[in-house]
């Protein structure tokens, strides 16, 4: 006969038997899902363990990470770049004591960068008055004379050729001879005491003159070399015979000989080179005595008109 102790240990077995194949059966479905679930997790086990957390699940939930994207998809607004330098002009440096730049210096700029148009017609300058007494600075002597109308000029502002030397005019000898035998008939007994002077001659003669007055004194009764009427050997300077005193000299206008010419030389192609008064206009002080042949035709409208061969030629 078995005893209860026997029977009771047979009946267990069974159960344990089953209770053993349970745990099995649990055991390898754990393994399953727990390789499943980290599969799911890149086989990651503190994300797998993360995942299996509600809280931070919720707060995933609730606060999720900014999208730096906008809606509808667009990419992100990139930051408003800084306005570029104008024309890339330097920045100055601050400074209080800075001086203010007026508009006519530094005019601003406009929207597109550029400066403000100049006025279409801005206010002239005030010309100064031309005074033909004045040499022009570093001019120098051309290489053919200025002839205008057929009229040869020599004066401060158009000189001579330095090799320029035609000799005396054989047109303005005849026609003073024509005049001098005219004014015989008056008793008068005119001369030419000088007319055609090379380049070194009139050279010599100024210089002569600079050493004795200074060159200021100079250049208001004589012309420098390269820009004498005498050059041209069309320029008479006329005197009377036996009125020696008065050649070259202011007085020679006041005697009898100085106002007959004064009177008729335009008759024979000749004018008074350098008038009273028009020292600013012909560049010479007033000298009674210079002629100048120009031909009947010139000479008879400029006495006529009562003005300079400047004026008349229109260069001044």
């Amino acid at each position: 006969m078995q005893s209860r102790y026997s029977m009771n240990q047979k009946n267990k077995k069974p159960f344990l038997k089953w209770i053993l194949i349970s745990l099995g059966i649990v055991v390898v479905l754990a393994g399953g899902i727990s390789a499943y679930w980290m599969s799911l997790h890149n086989w990651d086990i503190e994300e797998s363990l993360e995942a299996l957390s509600p809280s931070e699940a919720a707060v995933k939930t609730v606060e999720p990470k900014e999208d730096v994207s906008s809606q509808e998809g667009e990419a992100p607004m990139p930051e408003e770049p800084q306005s570029p330098i104008e024309s890339e002009k330097p920045a100055e440096p601050e400074s209080a004591e800075k001086p203010e730049t007026s508009p006519a210096e530094d005019p601003p700029a406009s929207e597109e960068g550029k400066a403000p148009e100049q006025e279409e017609t801005p206010p002239a300058k005030e010309q100064p008055v031309k005074d033909a007494t004045i040499y022009q600075d570093n001019l120098k002597l051309p290489a053919q004379p200025t002839i205008i109308n057929n009229v040869v000029i020599a004066n401060k502002q158009h000189p001579l050729p330095q090799s320029y030397a035609p000799g005396e005019s054989k047109e303005a000898r005849a026609a003073f001879e024509a005049m001098r035998a005219e004014a015989l008939k008056a008793k008068i007994d005119l001369t030419a005491f000088s007319t055609y002077r090379d380049f070194a001659r009139q050279k010599v003669l100024y210089d002569g003159y600079v050493a004795k007055d200074g060159q200021q004194a100079a250049d208001r009764y004589s012309a420098r070399p390269g820009y004498s009427e005498h050059q041209t050997g069309l320029a008479f300077d006329i005197g009377e015979t036996g009125q020696e005193q008065h050649w070259a000299s202011a007085t020679f206008g006041d005697t009898k000989g100085g106002k007959w010419l004064m009177d008729n030389a335009h008759r024979y192609g000749f004018i008074l080179r350098y008038p009273e008064g028009a020292e600013k206009i012909t560049g010479y002080m007033h000298e009674s005595w210079h002629y100048r042949y120009v031909g009947k035709e010139i000479a008879a409208d400029v006495y006529a008109k009562g003005v300079t061969l400047e004026e008349y030629l229109g260069i001044y």
